[in-house]
């Protein structure tokens, strides 16, 4: 079972992550999304360069939340991904490529969902997050539900609800 804030994420969700570990073996795009997530209220914990240090970070810092790219180096981050979500954590995958050329790689995994790293934004991962888990609120991060766009069309019910 997956767990935000140990919370699973299940439908009965109330956290959003605050705690998340990036995973790339590109060190100058770690130190620019560690940048971008912290100042968006998200606190990087750790960064890992590859699988190894990444389970290790796991077990040491106990993130939230996972960040990791499809391609690290001569390893594959779908495989770390399984690893890590049949251990409980969120993972959402991250990659400088489109999502359309993995989109049967993406389904196939536990991940989450997929972010392209030009999008990584702490709205970019609540979509994602909220599409896993539609109870999903913010209880501590300052971007606010309000200002994010939704993943598809708004469809209201006959009452006015959002559906």
């Amino acid at each position: 079972m997956i767990h935000i804030g140990g919370v699973p994420i299940n439908g009965h969700a109330d956290l959003v992550p605050k705690r998340c570990l990036l995973v790339d073996d590109n060190q100058g795009f770690l130190e620019v999304a560690r940048a971008c997530l912290d100042r968006d209220g998200i606190a990087v914990v750790g960064t890992a360069t590859s699988s190894a240090e990444a389970l290790s970070q796991v077990r040491a810092l106990r993130p939230d939340l996972v960040l990791v790219d499809i391609c690290l180096g001569h390893e594959n981050g779908f495989d770390l991904a399984r690893r890590l979500a049949g251990n409980g954590m969120a993972v959402i995958m991250i990659s400088t490529a489109a999502e359309a050329n993995y989109l049967d790689l993406i389904a196939e995994s536990p991940a989450l969902g997929f972010l392209s790293k030009a999008d990584l934004s702490t709205a970019g991962i609540l979509r994602i997050l909220e599409r896993s888990s539609p109870g999903l609120r913010d209880v501590g991060l300052p971007s606010r539900p309000r200002d994010l766009v939704p993943a598809g069309p708004i469809i209201r019910s006959v009452n006015g609800e959002r559906r």
